[in-house]
Order: C-alpha cells, then sequence, then structure tokens
C-alpha cells in the first residue's frame, strides 16, 4: 500500500496544475470566442484520438513496463503544457493549438491512466480495492477544490503563462515520485501465451472476455449511457456557468471548488467507511443522487443555488465510481485488466466523443436561440430557467441531468445489472478462462 500511495500522491499534484492550467485555458478560450462550441471542441479533439489507441493500449498496458507508460504519459502532458506556454508568450497561441496538442495529449495520458488502474490489484490487497479507487477519487476532486479557485485568482494577474509555469513544477513533482518506487509486472500464464498469439487477437480479447459475460456487457451498456448524458451536459457546464454570471471567473472557480469539495468529502467518507457490500448499489445510487442534484443546479441562476447543488452532485461521484471499478477489479483477472479496462474505457470514449461533438451546437444553434426572447418555446420554458443568455444551456442540463436519474432507475429496474456481482465469481475465485 506504501508505493500505491506515494504513487497517489504523485499523481494528486499533477492533476492539481492540470486542473489549472485547464480552468486557464477554458477562461482565455471563452474570452476570445464567446461560443460553447469553442469548448467543447477541445474536449472532443482531446477524446477523439485515444477512441483508436485505447484497444492497442491495453495490449500495451498488459505487456509493457507500467512504470515507464506513467513516466511517459507525464512528460508528454508536460511538454503540452511546455508548448502552450511559448506560443502564448509569443502571442501566436490559437485555438485550433488547443485541439492539436489536446489529441497528441490525449493518447498518452490513456496509455498513463490504464497504466495507473491496471497497477492497483498488484500494490494493494483485494480488500482495499473500493479504497484505493475513492481515494483516486480524491485525486480529481481534491485537485479541483483548490485548483479553479486558485486560477481564477491569479487569471487576472499571472495570466496565462504564470499558471502554465505552476502546472510545469507539479509535473515535475509527479516524476520525481515515480522515479524511485518499482512496479512489478502480472505474469501471464502458459494459457495466455498459447491462446494471444496475435495482436488481432490481444485487440479483441477485451470485447470477447466483456461479451462473454452479460453481466459486465449489461454494466458497460448502464455506464455508456450514464456518461453520454453526463458529458452532453458537462460540456456545456462552464459556458452556462459564464454566460448566466456575466463571464465572472470567481463564480466558476468557487463552483468548481465546491465540486471538489463535495468529491473528497465523498472519497474520504469511501475511505474511511468503505463502499456497500453489494457495490452495484453504490454505482446506482450515485447515478441518481448525481443526477437529481444536477436538476436542482440547472434550475438555479444564482451562485447561492449552484454552490451547494454542485457540492451534492459531486459527493454521490466517488460512490459510483469507486463501487462500478471495485465490481471490475473484483471480476477480471490481474493478467488480462488492461485490455478489458481498455475496451470499456473505449466505448465511455465513444460516447463520451459523440456527447461533446453534440453540445455545442446543441447549445449554440438549437437551445439558446429557442429559449431567447420572442420564440416559441420561450413560453413553455421561459418561467423555468429565464429567458436571458445561458436559459438555453441551463434547459440542455437540465433535460440531461433528468436522463441521469433514469439510468439509475433503469439499472435497478434490470435484474441483471442488479445482479452482477452475484451471478460473476471473482477473479481469484475460479481459474481464468
Amino acid at each position: 500500500m506504501r508505493t500505491f500511495l506515494i504513487i497517489w500522491f504523485g499523481q494528486l499534484v499533477s492533476t492539481f496544475g492540470s486542473r489549472m492550467t485547464s480552468f486557464a485555458l477554458q477562461l482565455w478560450a471563452w474570452e476570445l470566442t464567446g461560443q460553447a462550441t469553442a469548448l467543447t471542441l477541445v474536449g472532443f479533439f482531446s477524446g477523439l484520438p485515444s477512441i483508436f489507441v485505447t484497444p492497442f493500449a491495453g495490449v500495451i498496458v498488459d505487456r509493457c513496463n507500467r512504470k515507464g507508460l506513467m513516466i511517459l504519459g507525464d512528460a508528454i502532458a508536460a511538454l503540452s503544457t511546455f508548448t502552450i506556454l511559448c506560443l502564448f508568450l509569443t502571442h501566436h497561441l490559437q485555438i485550433w493549438h488547443l485541439y492539436v496538442l489536446g489529441a497528441i495529449e490525449g493518447v498518452f495520458v490513456e496509455l498513463q491512466t490504464l497504466a495507473y488502474s491496471a497497477s492497483i490489484t498488484l500494490l494493494v490487497p483485494k480488500q482495499q480495492y473500493a479504497r484505493a479507487s475513492s481515494l483516486d477519487a480524491a485525486i480529481h476532486y481534491g485537485a479541483i477544490i483548490l485548483a479553479p479557485a486558485l486560477a481564477g485568482a491569479l487569471y487576472a494577474t499571472v495570466q496565462l503563462a504564470g499558471i502554465a509555469l505552476l502546472d510545469l513544477v507539479a509535473f515535475a513533482i509527479a516524476l520525481a515520485t515515480l522515479l524511485p518506487i518499482q512496479i512489478s509486472q502480472p505474469t501471464l500464464n502458459e494459457k495466455e501465451h498459447q491462446t494471444a498469439t496475435t495482436i488481432w487477437q490481444q485487440l479483441v480479447f477485451g470485447s470477447r472476455y466483456i461479451l462473454a459475460r452479460p453481466g459486465l456487457l449489461t454494466m458497460v451498456g448502464l455506464m455508456a449511457s450514464f456518461w453520454f448524458l453526463h458529458d452532453l451536459g458537462g460540456a456545456i457546464y462552464a459556458p452556462m456557468i459564464l454566460a448566466r454570471s456575466d463571464n465572472n471567473a470567481s463564480t466558476l472557480g468557487s463552483i468548481a471548488s465546491a465540486a471538489g469539495l463535495g468529491g473528497v468529502t465523498g472519497a474520504l467518507l469511501l475511505s474511511a467507511w468503505g463502499s456497500p457490500k453489494r457495490h452495484i448499489w453504490g454505482v446506482l445510487l450515485g447515478m441518481a443522487g448525481a443526477g437529481l442534484s444536477k436538476v436542482v443546479f440547472g434550475l438555479g441562476q444564482v451562485a447561492s443555488v449552484w454552490l451547494p447543488a454542485q457540492f451534492c452532485s459531486s459527493l454521490n461521484f466517488p460512490l459510483l465510481t469507486s463501487s462500478e471499478k471495485a465490481i471490475w477489479l473484483t471480476k477480471v483477472n490481474p493478467e488480462v485488466q488492461g485490455r478489458v479496462l481498455a475496451t470499456r474505457s473505449l466505448l465511455i470514449q465513444i460516447v463520451s466523443a459523440i456527447a461533446m461533438l453534440m453540445a455545442g451546437p446543441l447549445a449554440d444553434y438549437v437551445f439558446e436561440p429557442a429559449i431567447s426572447r420572442g420564440s416559441s418555446v420561450s413560453p413553455l420554458f421561459g418561467g423555468i430557467v429565464g429567458r436571458e443568455q445561458g436559459a438555453g444551456l441551463a434547459l440542455l442540463y437540465i433535460m440531461t441531468s433528468l436522463g441521469l436519474i433514469l439510468v439509475g432507475l433503469a439499472g435497478y429496474a434490470c435484474s441483471t445489472v442488479r445482479n452482477v456481482e452475484q451471478s460473476l465469481p471473482d477473479h481469484d475465485a475460479i481459474p481464468m478462462d
């Protein structure tokens, strides 16, 4: 567990720096364009190349040195930030640069994420999987407690350049924590060597593994539905807040910090008490709870509503994500987790990319004009979300949030999902297929 905690600390610092840079880039892009589409396309291009790389990444993670892959991911991310810094200082930075750099960085971050996730079972005991996953959630939410607020406060004085420099320092700390530690590689059994003799067999292994297990297959479908709706709403999150707060960076930073505080609170509660005995209940409860909180967030028009609603929403995600990850880590053999988790990640990335590609045009050309003053739809929804700038974005956000609740209820109604832990044996209970 000690080695895991060392790696965890380095990734916490790295994520903190990345969050600051990401927040500063959102402000810079919004100031430049004033459109949701520009911001959503950054996310789309960051995720698009990973869709094609993920299947290969799973094979690479299972065959190559996982420590080296994590170092490579941090190094490429640092190089991307350095490039942005140079372009900004020479007054050459443009929106399309973010698309290209995001695409390149996304490929290597995918390798790093898979290598890190697949190493958990080698670094912590089985009974600590959910707790380790909750600490992973603390990385995400811990960084955004302070990072957006600090970036928002610094942006007016040090601009994008100063924040990027802090990000580079964070990357250096992350690399320093990785260099001295050792991560063992899983030993592939003889049957694995015999059956996975070609690249093609290895690439399709994750798909065959999931397809052969209806419980995991249905879980993937459920999570894909959830993340599609979540990312469709999440892509317009920052534009919606900026539009409804008169471009107030401090308000956006405070709300992001509330998200971080809620997430860390949820992660600490899980770390202290653990997830539910049946992890699937944690998944479904987290879905419904997050959706309900997001509906309240979308209905709000002031920070006094946004802050507690965002806190409550983020409180649910450590429960959701750590419970789901615990199911996968418990049911999937460590020797093949890289490929199986890569397949799951690939499907989520596909639906996420589609959501991000749809979000900008839907926001700028459908929902915003539809809810504006004088439109035929405005009387129907104007009393709920208002009619000022950003009201159409809020309506789209509310609709996606209601969808999250429905996904959670659908999972509860589906016996295959509800009984996934009973229908599948733990990976250490039987020999690998």
